[in-house]
Order: C-alpha cells, then sequence, then structure tokens
C-alpha cells in the first residue's frame, strides 16, 4: 500500500512567513520516509466546512512547483483541480511544465469544481452541474489531445482550440497519469472508465468504496476498459495517529478492495504529523497490500 499525503491547511502556523518552511520541512520528511505522493487542494479561499474561509490559501500549481524542487521521488499532483478554474489547453501546458521540472513526476488530479463562494468571490463562471460535467469530459479530451503530440483543432461545445501546441512534451509516458476524483456514480465514474488512468474515492467507509468501485467495473465494462488498467486510490478521512492499529486494519480492508494507496490529511501541525507518520505508519504499512 502506497500512502499519498494530502497537504490541505496552510494555517499551522497561519504567519506569511512560516508557511514555506513549514511547507518545505513536511515535503522534505514526507520524501525521506516513503511518502509515495504529495498532494495540495485546488482552492482559493479554505474551505468553510473545515476552518474559516479567511484561513491562508496558496494557489496549487505554484504550490507544487515549490515542492518539485525540493524533492526527487514523490509524485505531484493537485487533489483535485477544478474544472471551471483554468482553461483546458492552460492546464494541459501547466501540467506538462510541472512535469518537465519535476523530472516526470506531475499527476493530473482533475474533477467539477463545486465550491462557489470562491468562485463568486473572485469571478470564477459558475455554471450548472450538468455543464461541468460536459465542460470536465471535453477537458479531458484536450489534454489528452495535447498529450498526443497532435497538432490540430479542436472544436467542442464550450471550447474551441486551434492549434494544440505543446512543447516541450511532457516526460511522462504517454501522458502524466489522470486522476479523477470523486464517487458520481453516473457521471464521475463513468468518465474515470472512459478516460481517466486512477480513480480517487473518498473512503467514508469501506462498504462504500466496494459499492463505487462495482459500478465503477459496470462502466468499464460498458466502455470497453479493463477494470485492473485503473489504479485505485482514496482519500482516508479517517486519522491514522488517534489509532494507528484501527487505521490500518482500515486501511487494509481497503486493500482487500484493489485500492493501492491512500492519502491522509495532516490533522494537526503538517511537520509534526508528518515526523509521526514516519515513525508510526509508514513501517507498518509496507507490509499491506
Amino acid at each position: 500500500m502506497k500512502l499519498g499525503l494530502h497537504y490541505w491547511n496552510y494555517a499551522k502556523p497561519a504567519e506569511p512567513i512560516e508557511i514555506g518552511p513549514t511547507l518545505r520541512e513536511t515535503a522534505l520528511i514526507a520524501e525521506q520516509s516513503g511518502v509515495a505522493a504529495f498532494s495540495v487542494m485546488d482552492h482559493y479561499f479554505q474551505m468553510e466546512a473545515s476552518a474559516p474561509a479567511e484561513e491562508p490559501m496558496l494557489e496549487a500549481y505554484t504550490t507544487l512547483g515549490y515542492v518539485a524542487a525540493l524533492t526527487s521521488r514523490m509524485s505531484l499532483g493537485v487533489l483535485v483541480t477544478g474544472v471551471m478554474y483554468r482553461h483546458p489547453g492552460l492546464l494541459a501546458k501547466i501540467v506538462t511544465s510541472l512535469d518537465v521540472l519535476s523530472g516526470g513526476r506531475a499527476r493530473l488530479g482533475i474533477g467539477a469544481s463545486w465550491y462557489e463562494r470562491e468562485q463568486r468571490g473572485l469571478g470564477v463562471p459558475v455554471v450548472p452541474v450538468a455543464e461541468r460535467f460536459e465542460r470536465l469530459e471535453e477537458t479531458l479530451q484536450i489534454c489528452l489531445q495535447m498529450w498526443s503530440g497532435k497538432v490540430e483543432e479542436y472544436h467542442g461545445q464550450y471550447y474551441q482550440l486551434t492549434e494544440t501546441l505543446n512543447s516541450p512534451p511532457a516526460i511522462t509516458s504517454p501522458h502524466p497519469m489522470i486522476m479523477i476524483g470523486g464517487g458520481g456514480e453516473k457521471k464521475t465514474l463513468r468518465l474515470v472508465a472512459k478516460y481517466g488512468d486512477a480513480c480517487n474515492l473518498f473512503a467514508t467507509s469501506p462498504e462504500d468504496v466496494a459499492r463505487k468501485l462495482d459500478i465503477l467495473r459496470e462502466h468499464c465494462a460498458t466502455e470497453g476498459r479493463d477494470y485492473d488498467s485503473i489504479v485505485k486510490t482514496a482519500l482516508a478521512v479517517r486519522p491514522p495517529l488517534a489509532d494507528v492499529d484501527g487505521w490500518l486494519a482500515y486501511v487494509e480492508q481497503l486493500a482487500g478492495l484493489g485500492i493501492t494507496e491512500v492519502q491522509t490529511m495532516p490533522e494537526r501541525n503538517p511537520v509534526e504529523f508528518a515526523t509521526e507518520l514516519a515513525e508510526k505508519v509508514l513501517p507498518r504499512l509496507a507490509s499491506i497490500g
């Protein structure tokens, strides 16, 4: 079982001068201890369900570029990019740039954006949910076309590109991993089956994950896709350090369902969290799966 560290809170400590050094130290501890993937959120305001919107928040790809310069092994991605936040052609270019500068470690984590307060606050268009998913599918098509090396036109309902030039190309072959986040049964999991290299599920319970994977298997059959070719990952909402034995048992259940990577989120100072994770969790996680 691989472990991903999802860095979601920049408020511990909250002083702007401390944000960079804290992020740096956390990333280095994660890299040295064997964490496989490092991810950040794609938000501009902190999520109100978790903390006040006014708490510090950094732009995702700028942050990953900083982490890329500090590390050499961990994969780097956004969990997950909101489809409305960047034009698809520019998004493909951004992820390609991260892949080149990181030596082939970029992932494209993507999903339908949802946080309307930050969108309205910063002038990002707010469109109906159905349209967001239609735009998500076109975005996936555009990214794949740009990563294919074909310099052609693209004409969709929402996006029109006259020249999908992408130079330099991504280092990762055939392209950076496309991880589609979310468990929507009719649309999101269908897009995983059709376009995704990986899924990312919200692991509220092993039973819920099992049901989502069964539905993904059905979509794969419909799309003629090999279900086993899709990497299954999950964001583990259960905190690992409060009950390490219980958390590892929970992860073992996820592994039994086919999950090969779990992401965990610091619930305290991230340097302290990463240090304890390295000491108490990672040595035991290697035997799972």
